[in-house]
């Protein structure tokens, strides 16, 4: 049973900065892959930001590129976003995602096998 459990949400002004974890525990194996999404009221799960296990590929969605960075500890099997620069247009819930296969970039939720419960990440302006 693969589990991913987020942490670092909340809420912080425009122009501030977040940092959110996720941790990923169980068979995950060692070709695995993780992402970021997010969702806000009344619109679509969007992809946020991909790495794949060793780290050396990742990509970003256009909105965020320059403003966030995702990371990877692979002795904790944990990714982070580091999201600075925030905008009031970037509150939403934002989930964690892996998938066991690495299959090039993913950016569609449907290629995600595991989710984590989402965090909340309110931008006042």
């Amino acid at each position: 049973q693969v589990r991913l459990v987020e942490s670092g949400g909340g809420l912080v002004q425009a122009g501030g900065s977040l940092r959110l974890s996720c941790a990923a525990s169980g068979r995950i194996g060692r070709n695995y892959c993780m992402a970021w999404f997010r969702q806000a009221p009344g619109k679509e799960r969007e992809f946020v930001a991909f790495t794949n296990w060793s780290g050396g590929t990742k990509d970003y969605a256009a909105s965020v590129k320059g403003r966030f960075t995702i990371s990877k500890d692979n002795a904790n099997n944990t990714v982070h976003l580091q999201m600075n620069s925030l905008k009031p247009e970037d509150t939403a819930a934002y989930y964690c995602a892996l998938t066991l296969i690495y299959r090039g970039v993913l950016k569609t939720s449907r290629e995600y096998d595991y989710w984590g419960q989402g965090t909340q990440v309110t931008v006042s302006s």
